[in-house]
């Protein structure tokens, strides 16, 4: 089964500034030029201390990274919807009424509002706590109710990180693979190239030799040249 992803609304929810590109930039350069709707919800940045010869990134710069990446991909919006040091990897922190709510219902990107057809999240399974509230929250803000009176998209799928493969406990192989072409993955790498406080060299889960080799091994346990892997959570035919 193929989809036309020239009828799709994409959402695309990403507990920071990257995680969009890293998990599903090659789905997102793909839908778009098939002439889809992509809608990015950014869930928090903050200052960040890091391992670069100055220590730490600023919230500026990455807003700055974001509005790059943004003209890159050609979104049709993106916000953000907890901007500052008191949340930034600090999610786990806030009631999930509040964060599934403004999922739901109050963000600028509301599902309600935005009717997506498509909703992408994080794994549940990231040793990263923001990753983790996230996922939950979009989760909840997607629960099974009367179509006739709560908006439900018909895809809802978590997408993979390299990061994602530090766990406690297995998880599963993706079950939903999307092929790409190789001017995809060049899309992707080239969109993480503009977030230059968050790529780095290889060995890491953020070089682009990770990024293709994840690209390789997906595409290969779909029989193609390079997919993205994502796990299914709904699936309406």
């Amino acid at each position: 089964m193929t989809i036309d992803w020239s009828r799709e609304r994409l959402l695309v929810f990403a507990p920071h500034p990257d995680d969009e590109t890293l998990g599903c930039g090659g789905l997102m350069t793909k839908a778009k030029k098939a002439g889809a709707e992509v809608y990015v919800q950014f869930v928090t940045v903050g200052d960040t201390a890091d391992l670069s010869a100055k220590g730490y990134s600023t919230a500026n710069e990455r807003f700055s990274e974001i509005k790059k990446v943004a003209d890159c991909f050609r979104w049709d919006d993106w916000n953000v919807a907890f901007p500052g040091d008191e949340y930034h990897l600090k999610l786990d922190t806030m009631p999930r009424f509040e964060l599934s709510n403004t999922f739901e219902r109050h963000s600028p990107l509301a599902i309600t509002e935005l009717r997506p057809t498509v909703v992408l999240a994080p794994h549940r399974t990231s040793y990263n706590q923001d990753h983790q509230v996230t996922a939950e929250a979009v989760h909840t803000a997607l629960r099974p109710s009367d179509t006739r009176k709560r908006h439900h998209p018909r895809l809802v799928a978590a997408y993979e990180e390299a990061a994602d493969q530090w766990r406690y406990d297995t998880a599963p192989s993706p079950n939903l693979l999307v092929e790409l072409e190789e001017t995809d993955l060049d899309a992707k790498l080239a969109a993480m190239r503009l977030y230059g406080t968050q790529i780095h060299e290889h060995p890491h889960t953020r070089s682009e030799p990770t990024l293709r080799s994840l690209a390789v091994l997906r595409g290969m346990q779909g029989g193609v040249a390079l997919a993205e892997g994502f796990h299914a959570m709904r699936w309406l035919a």
